[in-house]
């Protein structure tokens, strides 16, 4: 029974795909932008979204948080429309680079590092952005439930990337394995992480203990590898400005995974109350 509802819903996903795809990618970007906005206060993910916003924002009132989730449930839907037609994104080129400069070492001389960042503006350009000015690199993702759309998506995020090494992993067993492969065959990796990780350590985060993946650390210092923070921001004319931070390592032996996830915290806090309305907040985060 779960397998025919997965499938129907499959199908009406496949009638949306095409209507994006036959439709210019300004419009169907303003399509997908209405349809998110409009139903998407009627779920159940955005009484978790006024929740969590209330808890970033104590002093803000209803009206402005309204708007600030509301402006997110926008923002989901661009990003979903944009997925969808991610080749198209890159062609017109949509995608900004910001301190390049800090890059010219791990493009020029094929240097490792590990990528994080957030589920904020269009996450889903960070990894095929990178793969796409030399970098080599594996990404964790957390599968979709309904397998016939997970493999739909997964699809398009793998012809998203143009080289053959880059890939994409199931976060899971598999993924641990080849997340360790890909290291060993000097690939970078991407991570996102601000998401709830119930297997995670407790780290304070927007003044709460949550669970949260450490598990980057923990590669960073054994493998010393240069941590890489890119902050992702959508401008007002469409375009994505993906902003590569000064590399970091995690290899002072006084500072253990939890206090450097604190650090990280706070700069992710600083991105998220910039561009409030760019983040996931329909993720149960601080539950």
């Amino acid at each position: 029974m779960k397998q025919a509802i997965y499938f129907l819903q499959y199908i009406g996903f496949i009638i949306i795909y095409f209507l994006y795809k036959i439709l210019p990618l300004n419009l169907s970007v303003k399509v997908s932008s209405f349809l998110f906005g409009t139903f998407g206060k009627f779920s159940r993910a955005n009484k978790t979204a006024l929740s969590n916003c209330r808890h970033v924002f104590p002093n803000l009132k209803d009206e402005e948080i309204q708007n600030i989730i509301e402006k997110s449930w926008n923002n989901l839907g661009i990003t979903i429309c944009e997925l969808l037609r991610i080749n198209d994104f890159f062609i017109k080129k949509k995608i900004k680079y910001i301190n390049l400069e800090n890059m010219e070492d791990f493009i020029k001389n094929k240097k490792q590092a590990i990528f994080i960042s957030i589920h904020q503006s269009n996450w889903e350009v960070m990894i095929p952005g990178l793969d796409r000015i030399g970098i080599n690199i594996g990404c964790i993702y957390r599968h979709i439930n309904n397998n016939f759309i997970d493999k739909l998506i997964l699809n398009i995020r793998q012809n998203s990337l143009v080289s053959k090494t880059s890939f994409y992993t199931p976060k899971g067993k598999k993924s641990a394995k080849d997340v360790l492969d890909a290291i060993n065959n000097s690939l970078s990796i991407g991570v996102l992480i601000d998401q709830k990780d119930s297997s995670g350590e407790e780290v304070m985060f927007f003044n709460k203990k949550v669970k949260t993946q450490t598990g980057f650390l923990k590669i960073a210092r054994k493998y010393n590898l240069p941590i890489v923070p890119v902050q992702n921001k959508r401008m007002n004319n469409g375009n994505i400005e993906l902003t590569f931070l000064e590399p970091f390592y995690h290899n002072n032996l006084e500072i253990n995974d939890t206090q450097m996830m604190e650090e990280i915290h706070k700069k992710i806090e600083e991105w998220i109350k910039a561009e409030p309305s760019q983040w996931l907040w329909q993720h149960n985060r601080f539950s």
